[in-house]
């Protein structure tokens, strides 16, 4: 439970009064003589209730509790009054105060107007948190495109540790996404407001290395000129995205490992360190260990960086939301060029279906693309692959049965309906094609 009190009071003896029965009380208090102080150091969303006296000099309670309704409107604030304000006070309620004390009052009658207003102020901020995990949750599903059980897990992986500060380790494919998944790590978390530095360690020729890293002094090295600002220290409160990390230098590998457990660097040509508030975030395709015991990795930076790690699905290890994502980088694409968006036949569904995207995600926008512009079939790209037409059918069915468990979760009976299909013909081709019930259920289930 919430239990932070803000006390505003011009008179000593009744600040120090109340701070001592509310401490006493098992609340955490903070003090201040005069309203504008209050304001200039009131974080966002306080947890708590301000205590006011209304008449003070300078700001009063009543102009306080105006700039504080308008920086938050449920933020409770208690009025302290004379006799003679009572009128005034009321007036103050209708105006947004949660409540009124008339002086003197006794330690009882406040702590219980505090300990409601607290509870007012939990349930508010509970809301609120609420509200902005479902807007997390419908923004991300905007974002990170897919309905089978891995896309599923990501989403809620990445909304787990988006808040957290720790370093993260990417897993994928090339195409499967992950830069993609390194930005929602860091706009649904706190440093959403700072910038957001991508440098892909593969395309950094690696004499240039250390200066793109670290930055540099004037002279530094030979063409030097002036200052630069490294991408570690230009990310300066917000997140680093360090894509293809198995590619980093050896040496700057060393160098990397020091400023994740220092939190400082220093710039090329430069003897002063300057501290650094950064979020790392890694992607590469092998396993950084097995990187290690190959001797072209460091095994204690692969540790660091590994604090938590995301694997990333390839699409083939996902047909299922092959259809929702074609259609998508189709409407993407056509919106862009001006032109409209062919819709898919059913063999050329079974084509994409069919084939096995070593390029990803990134493979199937290209694949789009190419149609909306009128200079590809998607059928013959993928026949291109080689499939033979009982491996198409084959993916064709897998991806019908995926769907209807998806949208029915789990529930065989309505599968069997929607399919036309009887259990025991729906029980083999489940086996058949690896898809197990349990995947599909929606929380509560029981089973049919």
């Amino acid at each position: 439970m919430l239990n932070s009190v803000i006390v505003v009071d011009d008179e000593a003896p009744i600040r120090e009064a109340v701070e001592q029965w509310l401490t006493l009380s098992g609340f955490t208090v903070q003090v201040f003589s005069r309203a504008e102080a209050c304001l200039a150091q009131l974080p966002d969303a306080f947890p708590g209730v301000i205590l006011s006296d209304v008449r003070m000099p300078g700001m009063d309670g009543l102009q306080l509790l105006a700039e504080l309704q308008a920086k938050d409107r449920d933020l409770p604030v208690i009025l302290l009054t004379g006799h003679g304000d009572v009128p005034m006070a009321v007036d103050a309620m209708r105006d947004g105060a949660y409540d009124f004390l008339e002086k003197p009052f006794t330690p009882e009658r406040l702590l219980g107007s505090l300990r409601r207003a607290l509870e007012k102020r939990a349930l508010v901020l509970d809301n609120r948190t609420l509200h902005e995990q479902a807007d997390h949750r419908s923004r991300l599903d905007a974002t990170l495109l897919g309905m089978s059980p891995t896309m599923q897990t990501l989403r809620r992986q990445v909304l787990d540790l988006s808040p957290l500060p720790v370093n993260v380790l990417i897993r994928g494919e090339t195409g499967s996404g992950k830069e993609m998944v390194a930005r929602c790590l860091h706009d649904f978390g706190s440093r959403a407001d700072k910038p957001f530095v991508a440098v892909n360690c593969a395309a950094i020729p690696e004499p240039l290395f250390e200066a793109e890293l670290f930055g540099h002094e004037s002279g530094a090295f030979t063409g030097a000129q002036g200052k630069r600002v490294g991408k570690l220290e230009f990310a300066h409160g917000g997140t680093v995205f360090l894509d293809e990390i198995e590619s980093m230098p050896l040496a700057q590998q060393v160098k990397l490992l020091r400023v994740i457990q220092e939190r400082r660097i220093e710039r090329l040509g430069s003897n002063q360190s300057i501290e650094i508030d950064v979020r790392i975030i890694a992607a590469t395709k092998p396993d950084l260990l097995d990187e290690a015991r190959a001797g072209r990795f460091r095994e204690d930076l692969a540790y660091r960086l590994n604090i938590a790690e995301l694997r990333l699905p390839p699409l083939r290890d996902r047909r299922e939301d092959i259809p929702m994502l074609f259609s998508h980088f189709s409407r993407q694409a056509a919106q862009r060029l001006a032109r409209s968006a062919p819709a898919l036949s059913g063999a050329q569904l079974s084509h994409l279906l069919s084939h096995d995207w070593p390029g990803n995600v990134r493979e199937l926008a290209n694949a789009a693309e190419r149609q909306v512009l009128g200079l590809d079939n998607p059928a013959a790209e993928a026949l291109a692959g080689g499939q033979s037409l009982v491996a198409q059918q084959e993916a064709f069915e897998a991806h019908c049965i995926r769907s209807a468990l998806q949208r029915h979760r789990g529930d065989i009976k309505a599968v069997m309906n929607e399919l036309q299909v009887p259990r025991r013909t729906l029980n083999e081709k489940m086996q058949r094609h690896g898809l197990v019930r349990e995947d599909f259920l929606a929380e509560g289930n029981s089973p049919r």
